[in-house]
């Protein structure tokens, strides 16, 4: 047994790893607390709260409704353009209101009239720039679905 192999190494390795990585996340301090353990500043006019967010750390912006239902809507138009078994879920299944995917309709036929005229790339350009703009006009196209009906 006394030899030690270059795999039993390997996981000592991978702990010493994970070691250095979590002294990096979480510093080489404490929680901002003082040396009793208290967290109120004792005199100490050098210790920083500890809930001081860092000065780096952007907070994340939601989409807006109009860049949502670009995304959706070019996503699902280049699918169906490349006749992917995916493109023949409805608009539920796609998670396209009534009013996008009535956009979504529109942009896939003139993509497929462009992809005859002009190939594929000149169709995927005109699907973003139709997207963009048609979900603009109607501020996100996210309008109820017109088949919905109160249970009766």
């Amino acid at each position: 047994m006394g030899a030690t192999t270059r795999a039993d190494s390997w996981p000592a390795a991978v702990c010493g790893c994970a070691l250095v990585l979590a002294v990096t996340v979480t510093g080489c301090g404490g929680s901002g607390s003082g040396p009793s353990g208290d967290s109120h500043n004792s005199g100490n006019s050098r210790s920083a709260p500890a809930s001081t967010p860092a000065p780096h750390s952007p907070t994340p912006q939601a989409a807006s409704p109009v860049r949502l239902c670009a995304d959706l809507i070019s996503y699902w138009a280049e699918q169906d353009l490349a006749g992917s078994q995916w493109a023949g879920l409805d608009w539920e299944q796609k998670g396209l209101s009534n009013e996008q995917y009535e956009i979504y309709d529109d942009i896939v036929q003139a993509a497929r009239a462009e992809r005859k005229r002009h190939g594929a790339p000149a169709a995927k350009a005109l699907i973003k720039r139709l997207a963009e703009r048609r979900c603009a006009a109607a501020n996100g196209a996210t309008r109820s679905s017109e088949n919905w009906r109160p249970p009766t």
